[in-house]
């Protein structure tokens, strides 16, 4: 099996990865109603409407997340994930019947959308953390790659899927069939091989565990560097749901059908963007930086496009970048992160990357109403680009990097010089441990 594909040959991963697929098919095509049914039935084309919704789906992210991230590291999260995934598909199935006997209004869609987040405040943590549970330690990237390639699999055939559901039998049936989608993964964790599951390892019943986490994060400045970045770049960046139905319904006159297919040719890149993530054994912090600033370029030529098939060109490689960014910061973090500190560590960074949606998308939908629709995505692409430069260079003075150019590949050569301070001496030493500890797990 080629390295792209090398978790995969775990039966276990295999499971979950087609549990995923499927589950994340009927995940993306709420989205796409979700805000249709907002923006077109139940508001007058209201952005504002739209970002309050995608607002109080993350909020519970920045509520919950640390104390989200203690029970992923502490319970069995086969068991808690089998628990979201029911109460989801509940939620999914509810929505669905009050949209088809009419009787859903938009109060009702903020509550579901809420009640959504809290579900994927507590399940976020565990799914991502239980990875390391399928595959031995060395093909942990790998593994989180491929997952981001099953999340944007399914976001090429669920977007469009969407559209024309809505357009053929109505919004309602949308929400049917994403409540139903949860039961894949139900059977995939049902059916896993326990015995065959890495053991990790757990954090004991203490107080302060949660400020654990936090002083954990304090003392790695790269994985600050990494969340401040991704946390700017998702409150002003990643609103594709949103900007896309004002781009389809605003600027260029589309129904259902363009808005879902907006969703899908985005996800051409993205899956690219997986799979190229998945081959990478290992990481650093300038592919997270430098897939920012590309996202930041890529957004603002995009906006600029003056027809519909130009900015879905475009947008290709709007989902390539943000893709490799989000990619990449994960399995940084998971893969230098101590085990027993992961779950933690991974929500709080979830807390970060969701967390600050409620912050910016009320602001972007705002823009994209009173200002226009391009500008939307314009606030975003200079945030990114501003953000990712300013990164870069604090990078570079903090690890007195020194950086050659070339004129012949490698174009760019970055390598630490042979005298480093007393500080950076202790972070080399703790991520050393921290590899050790790593390897040490069966």
């Amino acid at each position: 099996m080629s390295r792209t594909f090398a978790s995969l040959g775990y039966f276990n991963y295999r499971l979950w990865f087609a549990g995923a697929l499927v589950s994340n098919v009927g995940t993306w095509m709420q989205r796409v109603a979700q805000d249709w049914l907002v923006l077109t039935h139940l508001t007058d084309d209201s952005g504002i409407a739209v970002g309050i919704t995608t607002a109080l789906q993350f909020l519970p992210f920045l509520l919950l997340g640390p104390w989200a991230g203690l029970l992923a590291d502490r319970v069995d999260q086969r068991k808690l994930l089998i628990t979201t995934q029911v109460i989801a598909a509940g939620l999914g199935l509810s929505l669905g019947a009050l949209v088809l006997t009419g009787n859903a209004e938009l109060w009702h869609v903020y509550g579901f959308a809420f009640a959504l987040g809290l579900v994927g405040a507590v399940d976020t943590p565990a799914r991502q953390t239980y990875v390391a549970a399928l595959v031995p330690p060395d093909g942990l990237a790998n593994a989180v790659g491929l997952n981001a390639a099953a999340f944007n699999g399914a976001r090429l055939v669920g977007p469009a899927v969407a559209g024309l559901t809505v357009a053929w039998v109505g919004i309602g049936w949308v929400f049917i069939i994403n409540g139903f989608t949860f039961i894949a993964t139900v059977v995939a964790l049902l059916a896993m091989r326990v015995r065959e599951l890495w053991v990790m390892e757990r954090a004991p019943r203490q107080p302060g565990q949660v400020m654990e986490g936090v002083r954990y994060i304090k003392r790695r400045p790269e994985l600050i560097v990494v969340m401040i970045v991704v946390s700017v770049v998702a409150a002003f960046g990643l609103n594709f749901q949103m900007t896309s139905a004002l781009m389809a319904r605003v600027a260029f006159d589309k129904g259902p059908e363009a808005y879902g297919l907006m969703g899908s040719v985005v996800a051409i890149g993205s899956l690219a963007g997986a799979l190229v993530a998945a081959r990478r054994t290992h990481i650093r912090l300038r592919l997270p930086l430098g897939a920012a600033f590309l996202f930041g370029v890529s957004s603002a030529v995009m906006a600029a496009m003056p027809t519909y098939e130009l900015y879905m060109v475009v947008s290709v490689a709007v989902g390539f970048s943000a893709l490799t960014m989000l990619t990449s910061a994960n399995a940084l973090i998971q893969t230098t992160t101590a085990p027993a500190m992961r779950g933690r560590v991974m929500a709080l960074y979830s807390m970060v990357l969701m967390g600050s949606t409620p912050i910016g998308s009320p602001i972007v939908g705002w823009i994209g109403e009173e200002v226009g629709p391009r500008w939307s995505i314009w606030v975003g692409a200079i945030a990114a680009i501003i953000v990712a430069v300013g990164a870069a260079l604090w990078v570079v003075r903090y690890w007195n990097l020194e950086v050659t150019y070339h004129r012949h590949r490698p174009l760019l050569d970055v390598t630490y010089p042979r005298q480093v301070n007393t500080r950076d001496d202790a972070l080399l030493r703790l991520r050393a441990q921290q590899d050790e500890d790593i390897s040490s797990q069966p």
